[in-house]
């Protein structure tokens, strides 16, 4: 069974860990190192566990401390050629990447380890480029969608075959509107290459629920323009409006959770 831990979530950092109980794989490297270390001891792991990181895209939140983890522990770090170069420009990576580079395929799936293969798409968000990954690990589908400013139909189809959903609900739109943004930073958070609104969120849930989904997080929720519970209600009642034959609903068949902002999360078995 694989095992899914948010090391934090959110714009003060962003880096989540996929295991399979032996290996385990990074998806961003917005966290120290020291973070991520002291929360796989608190889970009987040492950090010959994490083999390799996978990148979303280049704002900070995201790679802060990907030179860090090159440095100390030269792992394969696997992105698009586009945001590989994006990387390599960028104050905070540039010359620490280096031999630790790995391009992903643009053709079809790349085995980021042995048995694990891992699809990009991208999605719409003011990055360099910015992408989802589809990850098929030991006959599980494992999807993550961050900072999508928008929902795609490749996203929504990745989603549809996906036991694990990994998906944005940034902000309630309310919040933001009432909230003390400038006006032009809420027409970038809900302009189409920001952020994923809750009822945005909800609205994708919504079309890409099927049996097999069996458990859907919550990330990126804003600091200042979301609370956890409405967030997590906005899910719960699309999910509540999808009747099954037996008249149950979706709630009933699929684990919810809003992932913690800046914080770690439980470890999960997926």
């Amino acid at each position: 069974m694989l095992k899914f831990i948010s090391f934090s979530s959110g714009s003060s950092g962003n880096c989540y860990f996929l295991f399979d109980g032996e290996r385990g794989l990074l998806i961003d490297a917005g966290v120290s190192l020291r973070r991520v270390r002291k929360a796989l001891l608190e889970n009987g792991l040492g950090f010959d566990a994490v083999r390799c990181v996978l990148l979303t895209h280049d704002h900070m939140d995201h790679i802060r401390h990907l030179g860090t983890f090159c440095k100390k522990l030269s792992l394969p770090v696997f992105a698009t050629s586009v945001l590989h170069e994006a990387i390599c420009n960028n104050e905070y990576t540039e010359g620490w990447v280096g031999a630790c580079r790995r391009n992903l395929s643009d053709d079809g799936p790349t085995e980021v380890l042995p048995g694990v293969l891992a699809r990009y798409f991208i999605v719409p968000h003011d990055a360099s480029q910015t992408v989802g990954y589809s990850i098929e690990w030991g006959g599980k589908h494992f999807v993550l969608m961050t900072d999508v400013g928008a929902m795609t139909e490749e996203a929504i189809e990745y989603a549809q075959v996906a036991d694990t959903l990994v998906i944005e609900s940034n902000y309630d739109l309310p919040m933001l509107l009432k909230g003390r943004y400038t006006e032009e930073l809420k027409r970038r958070i809900r302009g189409g290459n920001g952020h994923l609104s809750n009822d945005e969120c909800a609205d994708t849930i919504g079309r890409v629920w099927h049996k097999g989904l069996k458990n859907i997080f919550l990330c990126h929720l804003s600091e200042n323009n979301n609370d956890p519970l409405k967030a997590y209600e906005s899910a719960a009642d699309a999910l509540q409006g999808i009747i099954l034959e037996d008249g149950s609903t979706a709630k009933d068949e699929t684990f919810l959770r809003a992932l913690p902002r800046g914080r770690v999360s439980p470890f999960y078995e997926i």
